[in-house]
């Protein structure tokens, strides 16, 4: 078996997953599945590659194991959705998602992200529905805002829910507005601990 990754045996996992999908279908989100293989270059201007489980395909293109979703979200709202689908798009995934970084308890090279993605709404009136929605999710957790976001497309500070007992890895789920939308993610393996 492949350092940082693992077997998940039991109903934990799949309870877990399966609460997020239907606060989420209730709160009248659709489910999107992406690919998990992506063109590399909408990962590259956010990632270091050295991050990025890199790839040429047979045609030469640049790929990649998707680390995260909300880039493609937003790439596909850019390039056509903005103008072809009825607003707001309101959407949620359950996803592998894969990141070279250095194993450690609750942080995995392959792991399962959920999200939620608000698109083409009014965005500043929707984070706090948004946010409420990640409390319903993680009632458990401690959330504040006014959270720097890692990522270069948030368009400020975001929020954060964490589970203090999980030390080092207490973040479970964050978001925050960025200028397609507002939206969130939660690391399900996290969650599990």
């Amino acid at each position: 078996m492949l350092r940082g990754t693992q077997i998940l045996l039991g109903s934990k996992y799949r309870e877990l997953v399966d609460t997020c999908v239907t606060i989420a279908k209730d709160a009248g989100f659709e489910e999107i599945v992406l690919p998990q293989i992506w063109e590399a270059g909408t990962f590259l201007q956010q990632a270091r590659p050295e991050q990025l489980y890199l790839f040429k395909d047979k045609g030469d293109r640049d790929c990649c194991l998707i680390p995260e979703a909300t880039a493609i979200i937003r790439e596909l709202y850019n390039d056509s959705w903005k103008w072809t689908k009825a607003k707001p798009i309101k959407l949620f995934y359950v996803t592998r998602c894969y990141r070279y970084e250095k194993p450690q308890m609750g942080r995995w090279r392959e792991f399962t992200q959920f999200g939620v993605e608000l698109l083409g709404e009014s965005i500043e009136g929707s984070y706090g529905a948004i946010r409420g929605l990640a409390e319903a999710m993680v009632p458990d957790a401690v959330f504040t805002d006014n959270v720097p976001r890692g990522l270069h497309y948030y368009t400020g500070n975001g929020f954060e829910g964490e589970i203090p007992a999980l030390g080092a890895q207490k973040q479970v789920v964050g978001g925050g507005l960025y200028p397609e939308g507002v939206g969130f993610a939660i690391g399900i393996e996290r969650l599990l601990l």
